[in-house]
């Protein structure tokens, strides 16, 4: 435990931006229970776009012999908590309450120990469970909570044995950077009735400067190809309409496996393999680990969605540059223009981070011009939030007055951006997967009013849209 701590503490780590979007800076409590009625995805590591309804708070309800999961941050955390949630009954633990945190911000954290502490005041005899990144990262901090029974670290909520209703150390956080394999529960999947999230990878090899996240996740392993087919096929088996492929580093998928399949050649071989999946979709993904054979998926096979999340963080080279980040604004538009002639239908959207340490009104205004110049429409916009012990950190600030007024900025432009294409839409064919009784999402994730059978993909006419969301008319009806 004392050398795990110490070596957190040196630690010098980078913030993947794709784990965190605007909804998730302002919004951090969400129950995993009714993920999917709102959809991370989304807004995800995670996912996109708008149109959340506001999260639940697991206190308003009495806890009876439940055990309630609370998670904050990014999809991953999500299926990572629903994981919990079934081993916690397993194990018949009763009153409980488990709160995932997440660290990529440091108002992450402040809401996550408000969380903490009114679960106690709600719920006084419940046995409270943290864990999540931001319990791995400085677990001293938690256990020194006395709200807190038990610390766990993210290694360790996956284990069953870590919610037994007795006998369990108080305080169970192994080194995360010891993790060599991602476990076969993880595969297990997140799923509701109509899309199902898979965890094909875990972890993360890159040390961008402004993020801690390596340090709470560990170094990047995959999940085998083999083990990813048998699961999607026991999930289309199960009625899953969609399923959405995710990981904290996705696109370093298979380089740690026998051969290194790259993340291209595994979604070649599992919708070769699983032909009765209807709808594949992807996380975020980092530009320059996108490989040929993924290129040639989204040229060719319609069942892979047209909508790609970019984890850019920045328009501006010397900014990108000082985030350690792997690409450079050529690269980004280079990427979208690639994409673009091969799939002219296809949605991007991109996380962007305002006010990095030494941003100009110039380097600022680079950023902001992405969002046309790169045609992006789904976008996650947060204002940067330093994290000890990161490089970042020690680099010239820039106020957060100016922080929070540059990132209102770019989220404007974003909003724009999303209504355009809205208005785009109207007059157009599209397949819907209704989520929801009169709602849905298109094949580019944009959410849909329109009715239909709930798990279903059904063909609509686009015949409107609001700020939000568009209205359709089922093919038969419009017709």
């Amino acid at each position: 435990m004392t050398d795990c701590l110490s070596k957190f503490a040196d630690a010098k780590a980078t913030l993947p931006g794709r784990i965190l979007s605007s909804w998730l800076k302002i919004k951090q409590i969400d129950i995993v229970a009714k993920l999917w009625r709102d959809v991370d995805s989304y807004r995800h590591a995670s996912y996109n776009r708008p149109m959340r309804p506001s999260p639940s708070d697991p206190s308003a309800e009495p806890l009876s012999d439940a055990v309630e999961v609370v998670t904050f941050g990014c999809r991953l955390n999500a299926y990572e908590s629903e994981v919990m949630r079934r081993h916690a009954r397993a194990a018949g633990l009763e009153k409980a309450v488990v709160l995932n945190s997440c660290a990529v911000t440091a108002e992450a954290e402040r809401q996550f120990r408000q969380a903490v502490r009114k679960a106690r005041r709600d719920h006084p005899d419940a046995t409270i469970i943290v864990t999540g990144c931001a319990v791995q990262i400085d677990p001293t901090r938690y256990a020194a909570m006395p709200e807190v029974d038990r610390v766990l670290g993210n290694m360790e909520k996956l284990d069953p044995r870590s919610f037994q209703p007795h006998g369990v150390p108080r305080v169970k956080v192994a080194d995360i950077m010891e993790a060599r394999e991602t476990a076969g529960h993880l595969i297990e999947g997140f799923t509701e009735k109509t899309r199902a999230f898979i965890e094909v990878q875990q972890g993360c090899d890159h040390r961008c400067t402004f993020c801690i996240i390596p340090f709470g996740r560990g170094p990047s392993r995959s999940v085998p190809m083999g083990e990813i087919v048998a699961q999607v096929r026991r999930l289309v088996a199960n009625g899953t309409r969609e399923v959405v492929v995710t990981g904290v580093d996705v696109t370093s998928y298979g380089a740690d496996l026998p051969g290194q399949p790259t993340l291209g050649q595994m979604l070649r071989r599992l919708l070769a393999t699983v032909p009765e999946l209807p709808r594949l979709r992807l996380s975020s993904l980092d530009p320059v680990e996108i490989d040929d054979d993924l290129y040639r998926l989204l040229a060719e096979e319609p069942r892979l969605m047209p909508h790609l999340h970019l984890s850019a963080q920045a328009g501006d080279d010397m900014i990108l540059k000082r985030m350690k980040r792997r690409h450079l604004r050529a690269d980004l538009l280079a990427v979208t223009e690639k994409v673009r002639h091969l799939r002219p239908d296809v949605v991007f959207g991109a996380d962007l981070i305002a006010g990095f340490p030494t941003e100009t009104e110039e380097m600022f205004r680079n950023s902001l011009n992405l969002v046309e110049d790169a045609g992006l429409t789904w976008l996650h916009v947060f204002p940067y939030s330093e994290r000890p012990g990161t490089p970042a950190a020690r680099m010239p600030s820039v106020p957060k007055p100016l922080r929070k007024e540059r990132a209102a900025l770019i989220r404007a432009a974003g909003e724009t951006a999303a209504r355009r294409y809205l208005e785009s839409r109207v007059g157009s064919r599209d397949q819907v997967l209704i989520e929801r009784q009169g709602l849905g999402r298109c094949t580019h994730f944009a959410p849909v009013a329109v009715d239909g059978p709930v798990g279903e993909v059904i063909e609509v006419t686009m015949t409107g849209c609001n700020q939000t969301e568009l209205t359709a008319q089922p093919l038969e009806a419009a017709a």
